[in-house]
């Protein structure tokens, strides 16, 4: 049975960003599909993480990290404070941010005036995250990069001791990056074991779909060949994502490979495929169409929209 809490944030999730892009002409709604549930049961049911430390709205851009510079900050604040027993969570796809803030105002880690703000100069509520941005701890800068960082944090923290583990949100995507796998044969090689990547694998690109791109094949059996502990599990099943993310290795990481759907709770994406990495319409009549469709299906009141 799914866990009824961990549903209703996920349908939150879906709404926050379809009126989002409503308002606003344009927005990921294709990850918010696909990325909803895994995150979903990440924020309500896996991650171990303190109350957030972050101003409820969030503040503006405080200038890049710099030792002459106090006001700089990173928005790891929104998964509360670092501490030995507490997880650690590495957003990596960076382009994923709206749906990360809907995610942090589903479960009451931001206030939703934080939307307001949503690319807006001078405001850390970037539209591709970065490091100050909410729930962001890192910039990624180009794909898969955040992979790394959270290796090398991870390993930190098994010098150390520490009891939480390093969780990590990738897109199918990054596996077209050669990083990323030579991340996974220095974590196998230094049997970095705290380590939970959370896949979201929807075949999208930002160039179409995968398999019209750079089809990345048996995904499992070759991050098993790397050393990893890898899992292929319905990216919107509750349950299997929730006993997946609980694993744990003793040699290497593990990675849950979250099969999912960039329609899912949104039918009406399929008339534009493979153009889904980012919605912006071309017309008023596309938008009401799409609007209309997607509001029924999700419960929305288009009147309480625009």
């Amino acid at each position: 049975m799914k866990n009824q809490e961990s549903e209703v944030v996920a349908l939150g999730i879906r709404k926050r960003v379809f009126e989002h892009t409503i308002k606003n002409n344009g927005g990921y709604l294709s990850q918010a599909c696909s990325a909803a549930d895994s995150l979903a049961v990440l924020y309500e049911d896996v991650l171990n993480l303190g109350p957030s430390i972050a101003p409820e709205i969030p503040a503006p851009f405080g200038g890049v990290p710099a030792p002459d510079n106090p006001n700089s900050f990173t928005g790891a604040g929104y998964h509360g404070e670092f501490a030995s027993h507490y997880d650690r969570f590495i957003i990596s796809p960076a382009h994923y941010a709206l749906v990360i803030y809907a995610a942090l105002i589903e479960v009451g880690r931001m206030a939703p005036e934080g939307l307001k703000m949503f690319n807006k100069d001078g405001s850390s509520v970037e539209m591709i995250g970065a490091e100050h941005s909410p729930g962001m701890e890192v910039t990624n800068g180009s794909l898969a990069q955040g992979l790394s960082m959270a290796s090398g944090i991870a390993f930190a923290r098994k010098r150390r001791g520490d009891e939480g583990r390093v969780f990590v949100y990738m897109s199918d995507g990054e596996f077209e990056e050669g990083q990323t796998w030579e991340c996974f044969a220095n974590m196998a090689h230094h049997k970095i074991n705290n380590v939970t990547c959370v896949v979201d694998y929807n075949a999208q690109q930002c160039d179409g779909a995968m398999s019209a791109v750079t089809e990345i094949g048996d995904l499992v059996g070759k991050l098993k060949a790397f050393g990893a502990d890898a899992v292929l599990v319905d990216g919107h099943d509750h349950d299997a994502l929730r006993e997946a993310m609980n694993r744990r290795s003793e040699t290497g990481p593990v990675v849950v490979i979250a099969k999912t759907s960039p329609f899912q709770g949104m039918d009406y994406l399929q008339k534009r495929f493979p153009r889904l990495h980012y919605v912006r319409f071309t017309s008023e009549d596309e938008k009401i169409e799409l609007r209309d469709a997607i509001a029924e299906q999700l419960g929305v009141n288009v009147d309480e929209i625009e």
